[in-house]
């Protein structure tokens, strides 16, 4: 029972208890509340007065703007003022203008109507002018007009041919002087014999009793010697001496030399005649090869067959005009390559078509033709390069040339073959050379005197100045070249100069 009282009295305690501690939060809340109200007015009176300065700023902005609208508005009105102003202006002066081009073409108008009728008194007075032209002279207008186009054909014919003098000096001396640099550099690099030794064709004897061992018994020995080397011995009244010839170099050369053998050995019969005249034939084929590569070697050409180096070998037994061709087509090579290296034209093929340019003479006592054409041919067996073959086909003329290397080869053989001391011509060879030269000249009409000179280098022509004027010189200079290179042959070149002299003689007495 106690318990059951203590428990109650717990209970009613406890409940107590959670009255009060109801009463406490209440109070509270009540006063959470009240401060939240307060500051939510507080807040609001805030904003309130916040919204109101916003609405004075928003007013204030509205009202700049509305006056920078209106300042704006104004200025843009006093500028479109003044725009139209100006254009009321410029549509003054273009009116005025207007007005102005108005007069001017109706003026303009008038001076042409003028001119019209000015223009067509002018032809009316144009044609009697020359009705009484016509009718004085005696002369239509057609006829007139030929014989004044005749005036004006022969005054600028005259006029030409002094253009063309001037033309053709300023040429010729720019030319020359080039030509002279050039060609007196490569000579002037290329050293050379003056004068050539020509192959002696004689094998001295040491008595005059040697020529009937020679001879032999019934001739079978020189027969012999004859039938082996394919020559001919001439035993005459010279003195201690015989005469080999032939026009093969190379068999003459292997029967002097055999000759020369039997005449130290003493001993001479068939027998060792044909042993003899081979020994000396490998021999000269040696020397012949060894000839070509050492001609090769000095120019500096590589890579060329066996056979044309033979060829050039040849060459060491072959002249012309007394000048050894073997030397004659080095120095050829030489200067040709030289030229090249100065105009910048390919030396290798200047040196070789300058090397190789005369290997037709080598062989030309057994195929007939010109030299140069032989040559040629022999270039093509072994496939050598086209403009190499037309080096050496070109150098005198059988066929044109189509590199500048094929014109230097042309040049260089005639400086080689042309220089003092390359050389020798017999007295009758050069009277008659010149000779012909002068008769050519004189075959011309119009022509006076003509005269060789320079050792037929140069030919003068005096012309009668009554049938030949200034024009015809220039013509007949040039016709007289053209025929001279037609019809003669020449080392070198020759040079023709055309003289036209008038003279006026008076006499006071």
């Amino acid at each position: 029972m106690d318990m059951l009282i203590w428990m109650l009295s717990f209970l009613v305690g406890v409940g107590a208890g959670a009255a009060g501690g109801l009463w406490y939060y209440r109070r509270q809340a009540r006063r959470r509340v009240a401060t939240v109200q307060d500051a939510a007015e507080r807040a609001l009176a805030s904003a309130q007065v916040e919204a109101k300065d916003i609405v004075l700023k928003g007013r204030d902005e509205a009202l700049a703007i509305r006056n920078e609208a209106e300042e704006y508005a104004q200025k843009a009105r006093r500028a479109l003022d003044t725009d139209s102003d100006r254009l009321r202006e410029r549509s003054a002066e273009l009116e005025r203008a207007r007005r102005e081009l108005e007069t001017r073409r109706t003026g303009l108008d008038q001076r042409q109507s003028r001119l019209d009728r000015q223009a067509g008194e002018l032809a009316k007075l144009e044609e009697e002018r020359q009705r009484e032209l016509q009718r004085i002279a005696g002369l239509t207008q057609e006829e007139a007009r030929q014989i004044y186009l005749d005036r004006v054909a022969q005054s600028c014919r005259q006029d030409a041919a002094r253009l063309i003098r001037e033309i053709e000096a300023q040429a010729k001396e720019e030319a020359q002087r080039q030509a002279r640099q050039i060609i007196g550099l490569a000579i002037q690099r290329c050293a050379a014999e003056q004068v050539s030794d020509t192959t002696v064709a004689s094998v001295e004897l040491p008595s005059d009793e040697m020529k009937g061992r020679i001879i032999g018994r019934g001739g079978r020995n020189i027969r012999a010697i004859e039938n082996i080397t394919g020559v001919d011995l001439v035993v005459d009244d010279t003195p201690e001496a015989i005469t080999v010839s032939c026009f093969d170099p190379v068999r003459r050369e292997i029967a002097r030399l055999a000759l020369t053998q039997l005449v130290q050995d003493g001993r001479i019969h068939p027998t060792r005649i044909e042993r003899l005249v081979e020994k000396a034939r490998e021999e000269v084929e040696e020397v012949i090869e060894t000839a070509g590569q050492e001609a090769a070697y000095q120019v500096g050409v590589h890579g060329l067959h066996p056979e044309l180096i033979k060829l050039v070998g040849r060459l060491r037994f072959r002249t012309s005009y007394g000048q050894n061709m073997l030397n004659h087509s080095v120095e050829t090579a030489l200067i040709a390559g030289m030229m090249a290296g100065e105009l910048g034209a390919d030396i290798q093929l200047a040196k070789i078509g300058g090397l190789l340019h005369d290997i037709g003479k080598a062989v030309d006592h057994e195929i007939d033709g010109p030299h140069a054409a032989i040559g040629g041919d022999q270039a093509r067996r072994f496939n050598l390069p086209p403009m190499v073959i037309n080096c050496i086909v070109a150098h005198h003329g059988e066929e044109e040339p189509q590199c500048l290397e094929a014109i230097l080869v042309e040049a260089s053989d005639a400086i080689s073959g042309a220089r003092p001391g390359a050389r020798r011509e017999a007295l009758e060879t050069y009277v008659k050379r010149v000779r012909a030269l002068e008769d050519l000249a004189n075959s011309f009409s119009g022509v006076s005197q003509s005269y060789a000179i320079q050792a037929g280098r140069e030919v003068r022509i005096i012309v009668r100045p009554e049938e030949i004027d200034d024009l015809a010189s220039i013509e007949l200079a040039k016709s007289v070249a053209k025929s001279v290179e037609e019809n003669l042959q020449y080392p070198g070149q020759i040079k023709v100069t055309v003289i036209r002299e008038t003279r006026a003689v008076d006499y006071a007495r």
